[in-house]
């Protein structure tokens, strides 16, 4: 394609103009997914990326349904870099004071899941209450205090720390509705597994850069126990490509600034990386 500006909606805008290679970074980025409708010079009117030929990546074009849901697709996600950064701080400083913690966690929760895009699940949306499991995060907060008092006691806390992510992790995926209907998601990791792993995340810390590839099959193993649906969730990131990414952010926390923009870019590169697939067996 020649060089020319492009436009895509989002939120209910138009943004732009972006160059062709300001466009493609979006599509890696999942910013444009396929079904975001663009518009260039020449175009009688506005078009899907996906059938515009070769703009998307092969396998982006816009999935065929079957049985009421698309077969497969990418997963994305439409975070805004300061809504991102401003939720995520917001929750930092809540976790902090414990008390609040149940209240941020759900708004992050929810801002977060509203934003993300599923083949064939249109509009999701968070039910669960912040009331639900108040007392998981009030105490996830009050461990932290006690890591800074006592730092053996932040290894100590290691398995507790994962016992409670868990129950998080469960309520979540079990809150998770599409067009104002739940999903009937929910995780079947069990608790040991769950510990098995955040224990062996630590240790591998020791290495250096073994925790990336850890941390993908992590990922992965959490996604093979997402129950609830005919289609299988997949993370097909590599653990070079997470450790790489998450050297960039480090670095980027050095001077402060950037680090809105670069949690940003890590945060949607991770949701580009999840996809929804046919089950094999």
């Amino acid at each position: 394609m020649a060089e020319r500006s492009w436009f895509y909606a989002a939120d209910g805008k138009q943004q732009g103009p972006n160059s062709d290679a300001q466009l493609r970074d979006l599509v890696a980025r999942g910013t444009v997914r396929a079904d975001t409708l663009v518009w260039s010079e020449g175009m009688a009117g506005w078009q899907k990326a996906g059938e515009i030929p070769g703009l998307m990546p092969a396998g982006s074009a816009p999935m065929t349904m079957t049985g009421g849901a698309a077969s497969g697709g990418q997963i994305s996600a439409d975070f805004s870099t300061f809504g991102l950064f401003g939720r995520f701080l917001l929750n930092f400083i809540g976790s902090a004071l414990v008390i609040p913690a149940p209240w941020v966690a759900h708004i992050m929760y929810s801002w977060m899941i509203e934003r993300v895009r599923v083949p064939g699940r249109p509009n999701l949306s968070f039910t669960g209450k912040p009331l639900d499991i108040w007392y998981v995060f009030m105490i996830i907060g009050a461990m932290f205090w006690a890591g800074l008092v006592n730092e053996y006691l932040t290894y100590l806390l290691i398995p507790v720390q994962a016992f409670f992510y868990w129950m998080i992790i469960r309520w979540v995926v079990s809150n998770i509705a599409a067009d104002g209907r739940p999903m009937g998601l929910s995780f079947q990791g069990s608790v040991w597994g769950y510990i098995g792993w955040y224990v062996f995340l630590f240790v591998s810390m020791i290495s250096i850069i073994g925790w990336a590839w850890v941390t993908s099959a992590w990922l992965r193993w959490m996604c093979r126990n997402i129950a609830g649906t005919r289609r299988e969730v997949v993370f097909n990131g590599s653990g070079w490509g997470i450790l790489w990414r998450n050297v960039v952010f480090v670095l980027s926390c050095i001077p402060l600034i950037p680090i809105p923009w670069t949690m940003a870019w890590l945060v949607r590169w991770y949701m580009s990386q999840f996809a929804v697939v046919e089950r094999t067996a």
